[in-house]
């Protein structure tokens, strides 16, 4: 098994830690975590894709990282998070790689794709739905609406939303992960999500990059794009999945996991691990 190793990435005034393993000469594969995660949510995936060649580089992003946690909601506008990822290839030496991201992730995902085209090799987004393929859900599924209606309460419940995933020892925020994670990996989450200003700060990607309105600039994707969707997501559903389509105009994969939530690399990581390598050994 391929050795990790750990180190720093500067981004401005941040420092971001950085998992990564595979050797130096292999093609980057930058992988973006989620709400609610951290880096070593791909571990099993990192490992995978150096054992194949390529040098597979997670980063704990902003507001993950104590020591790139501004305070502010707009420190997370979505050009920002757009400027860290390719500030992220750039220190490992990246001009082109690979997009492999989850939720959040996923989100900043597609709107790399739309406004950096040309840095990405493909990009591969798990659970998150292309954002204009959210909002024409949130428009014609009142299941969609009333399931997303947690940003809402994220955006507006400033206090309120931290002091509600915190009560009872975080009992919400275990309810959301259902289970679905290796108990170690829970209880580091739990842990670090406790640090002082944590919680605001993972919250703060929902107040800074997205109104109410849930608008985020990703358009035509141009890109070869893989998608894979859950069919237990709670919260981002089948009708926005299907939709994801109408916004490619590159070679595009949608993978359905029948029974899988929106999880996926910890859930399910002997599943994702060979549709990852298959559509990235393609480009």
């Amino acid at each position: 098994m391929e050795a990790i190793e750990e180190f720093d990435v500067v981004v401005g005034a941040h420092r971001h830690n950085v998992i990564a393993a595979g050797p130096e000469s292999g093609e980057v594969v930058l992988l973006l975590h989620g709400w609610a995660e951290f880096a070593d949510s791909w571990l099993e995936v990192v490992y995978a894709l150096a054992e194949s060649g390529y040098r597979a580089v997670a980063v704990d992003q902003r507001g993950y990282d104590r020591r790139a946690r501004p305070e502010r909601a707009e420190d997370y506008a979505i050009e920002l998070l757009v400027a860290d990822t390719l500030a992220f290839a750039d220190a490992v030496g990246a001009d082109k790689f690979h997009l492999v991201a989850r939720d959040w992730g996923g989100m900043l995902a597609w709107v790399v794709a739309t406004q950096h085209p040309a840095r990405l090799r493909s990009v591969n987004v798990l659970a998150a739905p292309h954002p204009s393929a959210i909002k024409r859900a949130i428009a014609t599924d009142d299941g969609q609406f009333h399931d997303i209606g947690y940003v809402r309460y994220f955006r507006h419940g400033i206090g309120k939303a931290e002091e509600y995933l915190r009560r009872d020892d975080f009992a919400q925020l275990r309810s959301d992960y259902d289970g679905r994670l290796p108990p170690g990996l829970l209880t580091r989450n739990l842990a670090r999500l406790g640090e002082p200003g944590a919680l605001t700060a993972a919250l703060n990607w929902y107040r800074g990059a997205t109104n109410d309105s849930y608008d985020i600039p990703a358009g035509r994707i141009d890109v070869p794009t893989l998608f894979v969707w859950g069919t237990d997501d709670r919260y981002l559903g089948r009708t926005a999945a299907e939709l994801t389509v109408h916004y490619i105009d590159a070679p595009y994969r949608f993978q359905v996991m029948p029974g899988a939530s929106q999880w996926l690399p910890c859930e399910i990581p002997d599943e994702i691990i060979p549709l990852l390598l298959d559509h990235i050994k393609q480009y």
